[in-house]
C-alpha cells in the first residue's frame, strides 16, 4: 500500500465516525504548495464556509503559502466565517494527513479563534 492509499484508508475511517456525530466536519485538504479548509454540513451535501492560500483578501497578509504561518492565518479565516455562518462546534477531520506542522498550526489557530472541536 503506498503512501496515498494509507492516508485515504485512514481518511475512510474517521469520516465514518464523523458522520456518525452528525455535527458539521472541519475538512482540510494539504498540499506542498497550498492549504484548502471547508466547512461542511453535517449531512455532507453543503459547504457552510472556505478559505484557502488561494482566497485573494488573505494571500497578501500571509508570506508563502506552504508554511505553518498561512496554515495559522487559514484556521483564524475559516473560524470567523464559520461564527459567520452560526457555527461554533465542528468535527475536525484532518483527512488522514498527520496532526503536526501545517494541519496542528491550522486547528490551533481555528481553536483560538472560537472554534470548539
Amino acid at each position: 500500500m503506498d503512501k496515498k492509499a494509507s492516508r485515504q484508508r485512514r481518511a475512510r475511517k474517521a469520516r465514518a465516525r464523523i458522520h456518525e456525530l452528525g455535527k458539521p466536519r472541519l475538512c482540510i485538504h494539504r498540499t506542498p504548495r497550498h492549504i484548502y479548509v471547508q466547512l461542511i454540513d453535517g449531512s455532507g451535501d453543503k459547504v457552510l464556509a472556505s478559505a484557502s492560500t488561494l482566497d485573494k483578501e488573505l494571500r497578501k497578509d500571509i508570506k508563502g503559502s506552504g508554511n505553518a504561518a498561512a496554515a495559522a492565518a487559514i484556521g483564524r479565516a475559516v473560524a470567523e466565517r464559520a461564527k459567520a455562518a452560526g457555527v461554533t462546534a465542528v468535527a475536525f477531520d484532518r483527512s488522514g494527513f498527520k496532526y503536526h506542522g501545517r494541519v496542528k498550526a491550522l486547528a490551533d489557530a481555528a481553536r483560538e479563534s472560537g472554534l470548539e472541536f
